[in-house]
């Protein structure tokens, strides 16, 4: 079974990639993030003619999260507490029993904004959530765009990110409470080299300077873990014109 996150940005605008991808990569089930747009508006058609259900919690103009899953979706979980009303939260439970869910977790702006305490407890929450859900010992798979690269490996340039948003130490030690619940870096349990990233900056020739961050990530259950075959950062996406500025995150569960 392979399970992949992406940050699509806009999936009305990168629909024709989307599609592409679906095709060439193969995954049984997706979770797409800042897809912008209402549930309305989301292009179901062209995806369930071609064999995908869909859960969906779209947004107009910001955020949006959604899965595609070529199993039957039984059960859906459509909020976060303490996630204000914005559509960062999405938990699907397959016809096969494993739950997924799309996590789109605020930038925060800068540390000093208002929007960097809403990042914390957002991550706060989503730790809750998941203690919560360890406890039933479902295969989980907890994917999505966390806006935290947890570790120096992780970013560009460890002294000119520290202290940022995205590399701020209150980001990074949340993210590790996070795993220390039990859950596991699908990519980072099969790769050990640095400088792997999913998200190059649109700014400053960024993807072609290889300034990237890995911000995106699946993290699995023990049950889910056990069953880790492989892994792996997809950056054929990014390359094409008009692209998301993220790529694809994969992982391949027996």
């Amino acid at each position: 079974m392979k399970i992949a996150t992406w940050n699509v940005n806009s999936v009305k605008a990168r629909l024709g990639h989307l599609l592409d991808w679906l095709d060439e990569a193969g995954p049984d089930v997706v979770l797409l993030q800042e897809t912008k747009c209402l549930d309305q508006d989301f292009p179901r058609l062209e995806l369930e003619t071609r064999g995908w259900h869909l859960a969906l919690r779209g947004q107009k103009t910001y955020n949006g999260v959604a899965v595609l899953s070529r199993l039957p979706i039984v059960e859906e979980v459509r909020q976060l507490a303490g996630d204000d009303g914005e559509a960062r939260y999405l938990e699907a439970k397959l016809a096969n029993g494993m739950r997924v869910a799309s996590i789109y977790v605020p930038m925060g702006q800068s540390t000093a904004s208002d929007r960097f305490p809403f990042k914390l407890s957002f991550l706060d929450s989503l730790r809750s959530r998941t203690a919560q859900l360890l406890e039933s010992e479902e295969s989980l798979v907890l994917g999505g765009d966390y806006n935290v690269a947890p570790e120096a490996a992780d970013v560009f340039d460890v002294q000119a990110m520290d202290g940022q948003v995205l590399f701020h130490p209150e980001e990074r030690r949340r993210f590790r409470r996070l795993l220390f619940l039990g859950l596991t870096d699908a990519f980072r349990a099969l790769h050990s080299e640095p400088h792997s990233y999913s998200w190059w900056d649109y700014r400053g020739g960024a993807w072609q300077r290889d300034l990237g961050l890995r911000i995106d990530h699946l993290l699995l259950s023990p049950q889910a873990a056990d069953r880790l075959v492989s892994s792996g950062i997809d950056k054929g996406p990014r390359s094409k014109d008009k692209c998301s500025d993220h790529t694809p995150v994969w992982c391949e569960l027996s």
